[in-house]
C-alpha cells in the first residue's frame, strides 16, 4: 500500500481496525515531550502504540478458541544528563502522561550516571524523508471470526485427507494481526508507520499407539494474499509427519550434518546473537573481537537489507529512530560489522550500526552454489550422514560456543535417504560449525527476518543408541 494511503487509513482509525489516528498519536508524543521538557528534562524519548488481531483455532473440524487483542501503550524516557529514567502506561489520558513522565523523571533523578547513557547522536537520526521511507508493511486483512475458522478448517481437512495414516490433529490456526505507532525525540527524529502479519499453521499427527508422529507446516506473511493457499499447507504438513513414521535411533557416531533450510536460520540467528552489542559489552560471546576476522569459509557472505518492500525485517529506522542501512555483515568469511545499539556501540568505543531492536533482513549466501542445488542436490553433497528436520532444547551457550540440542529428521546413504531417526542429540562448537559450512542450497528459505538456504556443516558429533 503506497505511504499516502496508508497515511490516510490511520486517519480514519475505523477502517483500519484502529481506534486512535496518527494525529491524536503525534499529540500524544508531543504533548509527552513537552511535559518533559518543563520538568527540566536534558533529553526525552517517547513511543505510542497501539495493536489489534484476531486468533481463531480449530481441531478436528471443531471451532477451539476466538481470540480478540488490542492493546496500547505509551513509554517516556528521560534523560538528566547521563542519568535515565523510563516509565510505562496504558492510560492515554493527560493525567496519566503527566504521571508516567514524573516516574520517569523520579527515576532518572535517582539513577546512577553513566556514561554510555543518551539517545542516539544526532547524525545518526532518520530526519525527513529518511523516517518516511515506505516500505509497504501494512496490509490488513478484513477477516471476522467465521472467515478464519473456514480456512483453518479447509487447511485442516487437506492435511486429515492425504492419507489414513493421519489419524490425528493438534489443530489449525489462523492470525491476523495489525499495529502501528509513533515515536519522536528532542533531539529532531519523528516517525512512524503501521504495518501487519498474518499466519496459518496446522498439526497433523500420523500413526497409532507407540508409532505416532507429528510434524506442523505453516504460512506466515505481511499481505494475506501472499500466504500459501490452506489445502497445500495442510497437505504439505501431512507429508512432513507421514515421513517420520517408523522413526528409530542411530549408534553415536560422527558425521556431516545437513540442517533443512528451515532450522539453517537458527544457525544464522545464533550468529547473531554472539555479535549482537549486548553480549560484546559484557563479554558473554565466544565471538568477542572478531570484527575483521574470518569466522565462515571464505565462500560465505551475509548481506542486510531493511529496505525490501514487505519484507518481516524491513524498516526505515531502527527502534531509537536511527537510520536503517544496507550493510556487508560478512564478507568472504570475514565479519565486517557487529549489530549494535547507540548504548552497546558506546560501551565498545564503535558507532550504532542501526541495530536498536535486532538485525534487519539477512541473507546469508554461499558462493559456490549452484541455482540447481535444490534439497535433492544437498542430499547427494550431504552424502551418508543426518538430514536434521527438528530441533529440541535450547543447548545453545553463547559464552563458550558449545552447542547441544536433541534432533529428529533422517538417516541418509549415498544421498539417498533410508529411513527417519528422532531421540538423537547433535553436538559441536558454534565457531567449528560455522568454520565447516561446506555448502548452502538453493532452496532459500524466509523465516522471520532471516533468509538461507539448506545448511551442510563437514561433521558434528550425533549421541543416538549406546551413547
Amino acid at each position: 500500500m503506497p505511504k499516502s494511503k496508508a497515511a490516510k487509513a490511520t486517519h480514519a482509525a475505523p477502517s483500519t481496525g484502529f481506534a486512535y489516528s496518527r494525529e491524536q498519536f503525534q499529540q500524544i508524543i508531543d504533548d509527552t515531550l513537552g511535559m518533559a521538557r518543563t520538568l527540566g528534562a536534558s533529553d526525552a524519548a517517547a513511543e505510542v502504540s497501539e495493536g489489534a488481531g484476531l486468533s481463531v483455532s480449530v481441531r478436528k473440524g471443531k471451532l477451539e478458541n476466538v481470540e480478540r487483542n488490542r492493546d496500547k501503550t505509551v513509554g517516556i524516557t528521560v534523560y538528566l544528563g547521563q542519568r535515565r529514567g523510563n516509565a510505562t502506561t496504558s492510560d492515554f489520558s493527560r493525567e496519566a502522561l503527566q504521571r508516567t513522565v514524573q516516574a520517569a523523571y523520579d527515576i532518572a533523578r535517582h539513577t546512577a550516571e553513566d556514561p554510555a547513557a543518551g539517545l542516539p547522536d544526532a547524525d545518526d537520526l532518520a530526519l525527513g524523508k529518511a523516517a518516511r521511507r515506505d516500505l509497504d508493511l501494512f496490509h490488513p486483512w478484513a477477516i471476522d471470526a467465521e472467515g478464519a475458522a473456514e480456512i483453518a478448517r479447509r487447511c485442516e481437512d487437506a492435511a486429515m485427507g492425504v492419507d489414513a495414516r493421519i489419524t490425528n490433529s493438534e489443530g489449525a490456526g489462523v492470525s491476523a494481526q495489525q499495529s502501528h505507532f509513533w515515536a519522536a525525540n528532542s533531539r529532531g527524529f519523528q516517525g512512524g508507520y503501521a504495518s501487519s502479519r498474518h499466519s496459518l499453521s496446522v498439526s497433523p499427527i500420523a500413526g497409532r499407539g507407540r508409532d505416532m508422529q507429528r510434524d506442523f507446516w505453516y504460512t506466515s506473511e505481511r499481505d494475506a494474499r501472499d500466504m500459501a493457499k490452506a489445502e497445500v499447507v495442510g497437505r504439505y504438513a501431512a507429508e512432513r509427519a507421514l515421513a517420520r513414521l517408523k522413526a528409530r535411533r542411530i549408534p553415536t557416531c560422527e558425521a556431516p550434518v545437513l540442517f533443512e533450510n528451515t532450522l539453517a536460520a537458527g544457525l544464522l540467528g545464533a550468529y547473531v546473537q554472539a555479535t549482537s552489542g549486548g553480549a560484546l559489552y559484557r563479554r558473554a560471546t565466544f565471538l568477542l573481537d572478531s570484527l575483521g576476522q574470518p569466522i565462515f569459509p571464505k565462500h560465505i557472505d551475509i548481506a542486510e537489507d531493511p529496505h525490501i518492500l514487505k519484507g518481516k525485517g524491513s524498516a526505515p529506522f531502527d527502534d531509537e529512530g536511527v537510520l536503517t542501512r544496507k550493510r556487508k555483515i560478512v564478507k568472504n568469511g570475514v565479519v565486517q560489522t557487529y549489530f549494535l545499539s547507540s548504548y552497546s556501540a558506546r560501551k565498545l568505543g564503535l558507532k550504532t550500526t542501526g541495530h536498536a531492536g535486532g538485525s534487519q533482513n539477512l541473507v546469508l549466501t554461499h558462493k559456490k552454489t549452484d541455482k540447481k542445488d535444490n534439497l535433492k542436490a544437498m542430499l547427494k553433497k550431504l552424502g551418508t550422514g543426518l538430514f536434521v528436520t527438528e530441533l529440541m532444547g535450547q543447548g545453545v551457550n553463547y559464552v563458550t560456543g558449545d552447542y547441544s540440542r536433541g534432533a529428529a529428521g533422517y538417516w541418509v546413504e549415498n544421498g539417498v535417504i533410508q529411513y527417519p531417526v528422532q531421540e538423537i542429540t547433535i553436538a559441536g562448537h558454534l565457531g567449528e560449525m560455522f568454520q565447516q559450512i561446506v555448502a548452502v542450497g538453493a532452496d532459500a528459505y524466509t523465516y522471520g527476518s532471516k533468509t538461507i538456504g539448506s545448511v551442510l556443516i563437514e561433521k558434528m558429533k550425533i549421541a543416538g543408541q549406546g551413547s
